[in-house]
């Protein structure tokens, strides 16, 4: 294993999805580039969670674009975090900002927004996004490109 790779307990290992995102481990391995401005993105279009009051399955399209500083996401431990959701009872506003939180916490980036383009529950789709503070002067930052709920048409 290379020195990126040290101390990760995930990667190349067989790993089970955890049960909740309290018990969820989110790794980092140091950023290459962290001298350059850039935006690394996540997109997960199959995201799921359950609503806590119904406990009916909720599905969203989570967009993660953030620019590194130090950090990096390691993408297996991402995946399994946002699959610890599966399980777990929370309401739209709750799961985004908190994925996000999370994130900023273990990444100290220079910058990071997370969009949640929730699937209506009860005829109303809600669109839920953060971010840690304004963007840094000069990194191109793309459109989410997640277009608002239009139903069938």
């Amino acid at each position: 294993m290379s020195h990126y790779t040290d101390g990760l307990s995930q990667l190349g290992t067989q790993t089970g999805a955890p049960t909740n995102p309290e018990e969820a481990v989110l790794e980092r391995v140091p950023n290459p580039h962290n001298d350059t401005l850039y935006v690394a993105r996540f997109t997960a279009p199959e995201f799921t969670s359950l609503c806590p009051v119904t406990n009916q399955p909720d599905f969203a399209h989570l967009v993660i674009d953030y620019v590194p500083g130090d950090w990096l996401v390691e993408s297996k431990s991402l995946k399994l975090y946002l699959t610890s959701f599966r399980n777990h009872g929370a309401f739209h506003e709750d799961c985004t900002v908190s994925i996000g939180r999370r994130l900023n916490d273990l990444l100290q980036p220079k910058w990071l927004r997370i969009g949640g383009y929730w699937y209506p529950r009860g005829g109303i789709p809600i669109d839920v996004f953060w971010q840690s503070g304004p963007a840094p002067e000069g990194v191109w930052i793309p459109e989410q490109g997640v277009p608002t709920y239009r139903g069938r048409g």
